[in-house]
Formats: C-alpha cells, structure tokens, sequence
C-alpha cells in the first residue's frame, strides 16, 4: 500500500513539472486571462491566456461582452465567432459555467483595418449581480473591460435600467479622465466604442436608439430632489458618449433558450439569424486597434498595458478613476521629478535666495509643462498634480536648507576670516591707521562680494558689529601706541646721534621731541590732550607716510630693514673713514690718539 501510494505521489509530480513546463499548443479555445481571489473582490492575472495573448504581434483590437448574469454574453459572443456552444465559450444553462473573471478566445480573428492587419480577441465577462460576489468585484469586472476593450458591448435583456444607467457613469468617467484631451494632442488610449444590445421582441412601436435616447433624457425634478439630481448629472455625463455609442436590438432566437446550444441555424427563429449576422457586419466595421498615447499595442504590450490597469483597481479596497489615474500617471510622475531634480542638481550652492526661488519656479514651470503633455486624464489629474507638488516642494525644501548650510559655512569661513585679520591689525608692531583702514575696506568688500546666500543678512550683521568694534579699539589704542612709540624713537636717536652716527644735528632733533612729549603731556595733565594738537596731527601724517603706503608697508619689513641699517652702521663705522676720509657722510668727532686737539664734528 505504501508503494502504490508513493508511486501515486511521485506520478502526479511528474505530471504537475509537466505541465508547468510545457506551453499551449491549442489555442482554438477559451483561456482565463483574469481571475477572481478566493474572496471574490480582487482579480489577478492568468498565465494561459496572457501567453495566448503575447503570441500575437500585429496590433491588436478587443471585443468585450458585459452585462448582467445570465443574459447570454457567453452565447453571444459563440455567434458572433460562429462556434458551437461546445467548442465556444462555456454556456451557463448547458453545464456549470466556466465565465469567472474574464476569458478571451485563444485564436484571434484577423481582419484588415484602413490597411493594416489586426488581431481582435473576443473577451467574455463574468455577469454582474450574481449570487456570492460584491459589487466592488463587479465594479473591477466593468472598469477592467472598459479600459481594455475596443468595442463594448453591453448585453440587456429587454430593456434599460436605472442601475444599467448607473454603472456606465463609471465608463464615462474615464472616458473623461482618458479621452477627455486637448484638440490637437496624443490622447492617452482611445475609448471603446459603445453598444447597446438589447435582446427583446418587441419594443412598443420605437427603435431602439429612440428607446436608448429616451432613458437617458433627464428626469423632471420640480421638488429639487438631490437624488434626482444626481440621476439627472449621470445623464449628462453620459451625453459625451453620444458620438461613441451606437444602439442595437436583437430578437430571441427561440423560445425554448435551454435546447439552443443543440440547434443549426435553421432552426433558429431567421429574424433572430437576419439580426445576428447584421450585428456581426456592425462590430466588424466600428472595431479598430487599440491605442494607447497615439499608437496601437501588439500582444506584450497589450498583456504590459493589462498589467498596469490590474494593478490600478486592486490598489483600493474600491476601485476608482481616480486609482486608474494614480498608476498611470506614475511613471510619468517619476519623469517629472527626474528633471526637476536634475535641474537643481545643476545649481552651485550657495546662491541669493531670490534666484533659488527663480530657478525653483522655472523648474517647476518646466515639470508641469511636460506633466500635462505626457499625464493621463483631466478631472482626478488634478489629484497627481498635488502629488507632484507636494514631491517637488519636498525636493525644493531639502535644496533650500542645503543653500542655508552651504550659505552659513561660506558666510561663517568669511567672517572668521575676517575677524582674524582684525585682531592681527590691532598688534601691528608699528600701527598705522592707513593700513588698517585698508585691511578694513578689504575685508568688508570681500565679505560682501563672496558671502552669498540666506545666511548673508545675519552674518552681514555679525560682520559690522565685529568691524566696528575692531575699529574702535584700534583708534583708541592707535595714540597711545603712536606717543609710546614716539617716546621710545626719540631716546634711541638720542644715543644713535650721540654715541654712533655722533652727528650732533640728529641728536637734537631728537631731544626737541623727547622734550616735546614729556613737557606738553606734563603741562596738560593727559597725553590725550595731545591728540587733538595740529603738531600732534603732522607728527601723525608723516608717521603714516613713513610706515605704509601701497608701495612699502614698513611694518613688514621693518626688521630686515632694521637689519639692513644697523650692518651699514657697522660698515660705515669700521670702514667707511678708513676709506672715504672723516668727511664722508656725515662730519664725525676726530678719534686720533695722542692728539691734543680732537675737534668735534659739528
């Protein structure tokens, strides 16, 4: 028993490797191209009859079947393909019907359209209002044979009802979203051509255009009731469908409906047979390819557009234009933000806030232009707009706080720069205010010439604060340092005069300064009251003319000129009488020993 049941086992994994690896080889039947999920409320997609698709590649047309459970869609569509309820799709009344999701014909009908070959699958619907389903399934259902089709055709027993009304406001309305276009621009996919097949006997004396046309005249509403109203606004919205629609009416064709699937033509009531090939002639010649954004789909483009409406109607638990808008508007989405984002990538941070705003604007102008050449629908576009809105108003924010931080750290390198300049002009060993006033100006032209950006206000205020206390602080220590200086120069040409250069006119002028500085600030109690002296003024003047000027700044090379006269010094006085004479220069006391008489050089 074990071994019969493991050879069991290991024959039905044969077979299932099998069969999952062989491909169809008969494509003269039905196959499931969509499937409901074990709850019955999404669809998903079939293997078989996607490959019996992909096959095809020539342009492709679809010809689907929708209306209500048992109506004879699946009977229907066997006439119009002239097969047999046997070898046709599944008749419900014969046998347990196999129409759950949506099935297509796996052998296209080829026909020449304006000269071009194309392909038409038949597609069969599962019937609205059946027992076990909710209407969101039927909504999916409709939607999925709406977007997909080339012909619709919606299959009434009878006559027109509000309901019947009421679900097409759905086919409209992405007739809005998807057709409703600009004159002049590539549509997003051409809408299915509408028929109204209403399959009765008798219609009381009027065709059945006239009977189409009657339901869809507004209601009268004198109590202004809402519910009417909104009955009232599905009619108008249907009225854009008036140029794509035609009507249609087709008797039974016998009275005892469970034998026709066992009857010829002959058999057949031959009004019905005259009808029925009428029909056949009518969708032949209102059938076209199906367009998507100005050109028609072969079979992997058709199963990939296929793809992306499935994948619209299961995203919400309730499906909608407005999620069918969503999806296909993605990729165009992701376009948009790709070029604005590669706009802005090009910009060197930091810049002025006014032109970042600039630049924002007619990048954004720029987006938005290409969305709406490229974006799929009118009214729930709207709702992608604010999408892509709000993304590139992300995108403009992270780019305004990397122009403040680039800003802040150019503006913050500048200012640090420039207050280490001030700080050295305030202990220059010899101070010049000539010089400051040229580090000053140089540092502020610089600060205001490269400092760019948001951050450019705060630190221009930072940047004036730190200057003018800078400059303050050097005025105020400028004459101290200066009458110090002074000070100290005076006593050291005292003795230079006395004891090196001995040149006696040296040694007095600088006495008359020493003397000048100490009486004055003695008799005047201050050194301060100096400072505003006119002698005091030309002692300045000409210290600043000595110690910087554009072409010599004596600060800086003060010590190798320093350097310089102190060797020539030396030189001069080792050297310079031996070879020159004591009148070289400059008139020297005689330093001859065992000489009486040393005249001093005056």
């Amino acid at each position: 028993m074990k071994i019969a049941y493991w050879v069991w086992g290991i024959s039905i994994l044969f077979c299932f490797c099998a069969s999952g690896s062989s491909s169809i080889e008969n494509y003269h039947q039905a196959f499931p191209i969509v499937e409901p999920d074990p709850g019955h409320t999404k669809l998903r997609l079939s293997k078989e009859g996607l490959e019996a698709i992909e096959k095809i590649t020539t342009p492709i047309a679809a010809v689907a079947v929708i209306g209500p459970y048992r109506s004879g869609k699946s009977f229907l569509l066997n006439q119009l393909l002239s097969l047999s309820c046997y070898e046709g799709f599944g008749v419900g009344h014969m046998r347990d019907t196999k129409t759950k999701g949506i099935w297509v014909w796996g052998t296209p009908i080829e026909v020449d359209i304006d000269g071009v070959r194309t392909s038409v699958f038949y597609l069969d619907t599962e019937g609205f209002e059946s027992v076990g389903k909710s209407n969101v399934y039927d909504d999916r259902i409709f939607a999925l044979a709406t977007v997909m089709s080339s012909v619709l055709i919606y299959n009434l027993p009878e006559t027109i009802r509000e309901a019947d009304i009421a679900r097409l406001s759905f086919a409209v309305e992405l007739a809005e979203e998807f057709y409703g276009r600009v004159k002049g621009q590539d549509i997003a996919f051409e809408p299915a051509k509408l028929l109204w097949l209403i399959q009765r006997d008798f219609l009381q004396g009027k065709s059945v255009q006239e009977m189409v046309n009657e339901a869809l005249l507004h209601v009268p509403n004198t109590d202004g009731n809402k519910n009417i109203d909104m009955v009232n606004q599905i009619r108008d919205s249907l009225a854009i469908m008036g140029d794509n629609s035609t009507a249609f009416s087709l008797p039974q064709p016998h009275l005892e409906r469970t034998k026709l699937c066992d009857m010829k033509d002959g058999e057949l009531d031959q009004a019905y047979v005259t009808k029925r090939d009428q029909l056949k002639q009518l969708v032949t010649s209102i059938i076209r390819p199906k367009i998507v954004q100005g050109r028609s789909l072969n079979g992997k483009e058709f199963v990939t557009f296929l793809e992306q409406i499935l994948e619209a109607l299961n995203k919400g638990e309730i499906p909608s234009t407005g999620s069918l808008v969503e999806v296909f508007n993605k990729g165009i989405l992701e376009r948009c933000l790709k070029l604005y984002s590669e706009r802005l990538q090009k910009l060197r941070l930091p810049i002025l806030e006014q032109s970042l705003v600039e630049y924002h604007e007619s990048s954004m102008a720029e987006a938005m232009k290409l969305f709406e050449e490229q974006h799929f629908g009118r009214n729930h576009a709207k709702k992608s707009v604010m999408q892509l809105e709000e993304e590139i108003d992300k995108l403009y924010r992270n780019v305004v706080m990397a122009n403040e931080y680039q800003s802040s750290k150019l503006c913050e390198g500048l200012y640090t720069s420039c207050e280490d300049k001030m700080d050295h002009l305030q202990v220059l060993r010899l101070p010049s205010m000539a010089k400051f006033n040229a580090g000053f100006l140089q540092c502020n032209q610089s600060f205001q010439q490269e400092c760019v950006g948001p951050a450019k206000t705060n630190y221009e205020q930072r940047m004036m604060k730190m200057l003018g206390k800078s400059r303050s602080l050097f005025i105020k220590e400028y004459n101290h340092r200066l009458f110090n200086w002074l000070v100290a120069f005076s006593l050291v040409m005292v003795v230079v005069g006395r004891f090196i250069i001995k040149f006696i006119l040296i040694e007095i002028g600088a006495w008359i300064l020493f003397i000048f500085l100490e009486t004055y600030t003695r008799m005047f109690w201050s050194a301060e009251s100096l400072y505003y002296n006119p002698v005091w003024h030309v002692i300045v003047a000409t210290w600043e003319t000595l110690v910087y000027s554009p072409i010599l700044d004596l600060d800086r090379w003060a010590i190798p000129v320093g350097v310089l006269v102190a060797v020539f010094i030396l030189y001069w006085r080792c050297y310079g009488k031996r070879k020159h004479g004591s009148g070289w220069l400059l008139p020297l006391y005689n330093n001859q020993k065992g000489g009486s008489n040393r005249p001093r050089s005056d």
